[in-house]
């Protein structure tokens, strides 16, 4: 694939100055930039990743620029301190306590109960309290600093991930009526208000103010509050259905009202067109009966499939050099055909038109055949919009967010609007390509606003010029993926980019005590300025305008403390407000409190390494926009490891080693698989696959980021079952089966002695090929599931994603992969003659390249 000339960037920090004021200008450390990252990539590809924004330094009030040098870390600077999380396999949530006494000129407190001012969540009920597993919210310590300058420590940082489209399994309490908010700031009342019993006053926690209820909070006791779900859970769900919303109409599918057109590539050859139309058979056997269907294929002209005629594939043919014109798109609309039919009216005629589908035929190589994707895309936002898509509102008034122009694509857009010539070298081609990346922008934009999401899933040998491609499905929120082929993972990803149910008009509001300053956002969207000065005058929450809501995503919120905190507990309340797939408006308010402590060791234990190594990682990724400045990445890796251990470790008696702390134990590994693997190292080999990967990475949810961030690893054993191990070389052992789940790849190693017993082999690949499709079953994009022989070239896959261990002493090769004790002398011996000597150190070579002493792992 030819080199991509740069994308446009979108990034931005925080615009309010009465939280940035605080700000201090930063040295060799580089500002957090407040990011909103608006795409979904996928594994292989070539989308460039957007740039940071960027705090001029010495400025208190930031502003969009482009991104400053690598991390140096040196002096306190940017990012802070940390609090809770909730690991995939065992939930530990946020802290609840008791709030705040009221300012002195508040009312007073009496003791008969009429006045009492009392907290909703009692002592006794403890520091924890689930949001649901896994949780909506996930910090990365569960206790913060009092100390600034101990918090604000920038190797390590302070954060959480948002999941504003996570299913929480317990399920959050649902009201509906609308909610009670401070008057002051917008806050929402919650479960750690303080209520004035007799008035049914409550106290904001993140402001501080006193607000009316209305009477309703006027109660004889505390326990007669929690018939309020606001007031006894931390996550709840204001719903505003039925005569609020009179085309609400409740239904059992989420899928039901739902669209998908189909935009087809038609210039593909033999091989790749087989593999489509065996994807495509089986794309629409897998959608519900009431799903409505459109089909368009395109090449130089677009065409449009009819399903009047229930037994013959017929298409309006549209030319694509040139947009469609009013007249020409009236004409189709409000002709006779019917161009988007429910599946259990339309099944014979899609396969008829899928079995018709034929091989290009002119002797042109695939980057030069004329593809008008633009046109075609275009057309069919046309007709959900037609007279097709208003039939509908009589009955079940669709949700725009769960419809869905899928894009079939095989090459580049060569032809037609939002194109760029067939070759780089010509003259004009980086004008055409600022006039093309513009228009498939406003394009996205366009489907965004009739809430259409255009999905974008490109398979083949041929560069797909994804610069160009990546702002239609960014704008849309969308997600673009590429593919080896048209084969099982195109296939599984069509049904899956279908089903998705997103919702849609997402606003995520974030607060927090004034204490805390965030300095950073991640994530799939864009910051909205929303002018809430009339309705609340002391609003200071950051709002983000969310492209679609979905559970694959997530949005990652760097933190740090403005100065010495006082108080016991610091407050965050994450409010997301949008339109689900049944068309209800929903309000999702969180609210999480975390304690405060003076102790570095008390507050070390309570970090989350696994959620402080994602944050750290996309904090990193978002800079790391091509191969040379993700080399330099690494370095910021190296320092930051060297900075933790100087500021957090001991160091070691007559020596300049710093022992690395032992409450961050996973930590440092966690890292040394993100420096290595696929998102910064030289896994991957064209810097398409590798900016698309970080692109996903940036946007993705907490799971698949954790596992895109260090692989898993599973050892086959007898009997069908798994044993779980570190992911080091030495489990490379001759007469296993291991699987290794990388996010976006998953790999099934069978050893060279299990490969000779042919029933054995066979037995533990079904095996591990049903575990790998377990592990994946809901994960989007679907990743590549690949199985190889010990020694096979291929292998080199599986290898290069496991830490090298086999030239570490015993003694440390044991301490780090205890399931080496179980092996025989004969077992080790051959284990080690296995592996072939080559420079890359091992993770306790790294660390002690780095003046630390690796932590022993508890």
């Amino acid at each position: 694939m030819a080199n991509n000339p740069t994308q446009p960037n979108v990034g931005f920090i925080p615009s309010n100055p009465d939280k940035t004021s605080s700000i201090t200008p930063p040295h060799n450390f580089p500002p957090p930039l407040l990011h909103l990252h608006k795409d979904q990539g996928s594994p292989h590809s070539n989308s460039l990743s957007p740039a940071n924004g960027v705090a001029a330094t010495g400025s208190p009030v930031p502003h969009m620029s482009t991104p400053p040098g690598p991390p140096v870390f040196t002096s306190p600077v940017r990012p802070a301190a940390v609090p809770f999380r909730t690991s995939p396999a065992s939930p530990q949530p946020p802290a609840l306590s008791s709030g705040s006494s009221l300012p002195a000129s508040s009312p007073p407190q009496y003791t008969n109960g009429s006045f009492d001012l009392l907290p909703q969540v009692s002592d006794s009920v403890g520091d924890h309290v689930s949001l649901g597993e896994p949780s909506f919210v996930l910090f990365s310590a569960h206790k913060v600093l009092k100390q600034k300058k101990q918090a604000n420590v920038p190797s390590l940082g302070f954060g959480a991930l948002v999941s504003p489209g996570r299913e929480v399994s317990t399920g959050p309490q649902v009201i509906q009526r609308d909610p009670h908010r401070c008057q002051s700031c917008g806050a929402y009342a919650n479960i750690y208000c303080n209520i004035l019993l007799g008035s049914g006053q409550w106290q904001c926690v993140i402001c501080r103010k006193l607000n009316g209820s209305d009477g309703e909070y006027i109660a004889h006791n505390k326990e007669d509050l929690h018939r309020f779900p606001e007031l006894a859970s931390p996550m709840v769900d204001f719903v505003q259905t039925g005569t609020k919303r009179p085309g609400f109409v409740p239904v059992s599918d989420s899928r039901m009202s739902a669209l998908v057109v189909l935009v087809i590539d038609e210039c593909l050859d033999e091989p790749h067109l087989h593999h489509l139309q065996s994807s495509l058979h089986a794309f629409v056997d897998s959608l519900p009966p009431t799903t409505r269907l459109g089909i368009i294929l395109y090449g130089r002209t677009v065409s449009v499939y009819d399903f009047v005629e229930e037994s013959v594939a017929s298409a309006d043919v549209l030319p694509g050099d040139k947009s469609a014109s009013q007249e020409s798109l009236k004409t189709l609309i409000y002709g006779t055909g019917i161009y988007l039919s429910p599946m259990h009216a339309s099944l014979a005629v899609a396969h008829s038109v899928f079995s018709s589908l034929r091989p290009y035929k002119l002797n042109v190589p695939e980057a030069s055949r004329d593809r008008c994707l633009g046109t075609a895309v275009e057309v069919a936002l046309a007709i959900i919009q037609g007279p097709s898509a208003d039939l509908s509102r009589g009955v079940v008034k669709r949700s725009g967010g769960n419809s869905r122009i899928i894009v079939c694509a095989g090459g580049p857009n060569t032809y037609g609007p939002g194109s760029v010539p067939h070759s780089f070298n010509h003259p004009n081609y980086p004008y055409m390509e600022k006039t093309a990346l513009k228009w498939m922008e406003n394009l996205g934009r366009e489907a965004h606003r009739h809430n259409v999401l255009v999905d974008i899933l490109c398979a083949g040998t041929c560069p797909v010029r994804v610069p160009i491609l990546h702002p239609l499905a960014k704008a849309s929120g969308g997600v673009l993926v590429l593919h080896d082929d048209f084969g099982e993972a195109f296939g599984v990803n069509l049904q899956r980019a279908s089903a998705r149910s997103a919702g849609s008009h997402g606003l995520l509001e974030l607060r927090t005590s004034d204490d805390i300053l965030i300095t950073q956002v991640v994530g799939p969207g864009e910051e909205s300025h929303v002018d809430t000065h009339e309705t609340f005058k002391n609003d200071t929450a950051l709002y983000i305008q969310m492209l679609s809501v979905e559970e694959t995503q997530s949005f990652s919120l760097s933190m740090e403390t403005k100065g010495d905190i006082k108080s016991d507990y610091v407050f965050f309340q994450f409010a997301i407000q949008y339109s689900n797939v049944y068309q209800a408006d929903v309000s999702r308010v969180v609210t999480v409190r975390l304690p405060t402590v003076d102790s570095v060791s008390g507050y070390l234990e309570s970090v989350q390494d696994e959620v402080a190594a994602v944050l750290i990682a996309k904090r990193t990724l978002l800079r790391a926009k091509n191969q040379s400045v993700a080399v330099e990445m690494r370095k910021t890796i190296d320092e930051r490891i060297k900075d933790i251990g100087l500021k957090f470790g001991t160091q070691l008696p007559k020596s300049k080693l710093h022992c690395f702390p032992k409450e961050l134990s996973l930590l440092p590994e966690l890292l040394f698989h993100l420096r290595r693997g696929p998102l910064l190292g030289c896994i991957i080999g064209h810097e398409d696959e590798r900016s698309v990967l970080r692109n996903l990475f940036l946007n993705a949810s907490f799971d698949l980021s954790l596992r895109m961030v260090a692989p898993r690893c599973l050892m086959h054993r007898e009997g069908g079952t798994f044993e779980e191990l570190p992911a080091y070389d030495l489990a490379m052992q001759s007469d296993t089966a291991v699987v290794l789940d990388h996010g976006t790849d998953v790999f099934i190693w069978l050893g060279a002695e299990l490969v000779a017993d042919e029933g054995k082999s066979a037995a533990a690949l079904a095996a591990c090929r049903t575990l790998a499709e377990e592990l994946t079953e809901f994960r989007f994009p679907a990743p590549r599931i690949l199985a190889f022989k010990e020694g096979s070239s291929q292998a080199r896959y599986f290898v290069s994603r496991l830490i090298p261990a086999h030239k570490d002493p015993p003694y440390e090769q044991e301490a780090r992969f205890p399931q080496l004790r179980t092996l025989t002398s004969e077992q080790r011996t051959k284990l080690k003659s296995n592996f072939v000597h080559f420079d890359d150190p091992s993770f306790c070579e790294w660390m002690r390249s780095l003046k630390t002493v690796p932590p022993q792992l508890s």
